[in-house]
């Protein structure tokens, strides 16, 4: 059940993932983005996709539940589309400023 709900957790999060990385890149600002929570979010992907990895009954069933991990790199890809949206936002907050 627990992995189950793993799943669903992940799957939530990755559903989730591509409307905020569309929305950043339609706002073209960084205002009311924050690049700490991102990193924050990144750094808990780095640290899930790792745990899989050194988990031992996790890897002596791995060629049956490599779909999980899988799910994880995606979602670690996606926001980091969503990083690099933000600081092309910052940029074009910077050249806006420039010209008031």
């Amino acid at each position: 059940m627990a992995e189950i709900l793993e799943i669903i957790m992940v799957l939530s999060f990755g559903a989730s993932w591509p409307f905020n990385v569309m929305k950043s890149y339609k706002a073209r600002t960084a205002k009311g983005k924050s690049l700490l929570f991102l990193v924050l979010i990144e750094f808990g992907y780095v640290a899930g996709i790792t745990s899989k990895f050194l988990n031992e009954a996790y890897m002596a069933e791995f060629a049956t539940k490599w779909y999980v991990v899988i799910f994880y790199i995606l979602n670690f890809i996606m926001v980091s589309a969503d990083l690099i949206i933000y600081f092309r936002n910052r940029r074009l907050d910077k050249l806006a400023e420039k010209e008031q």
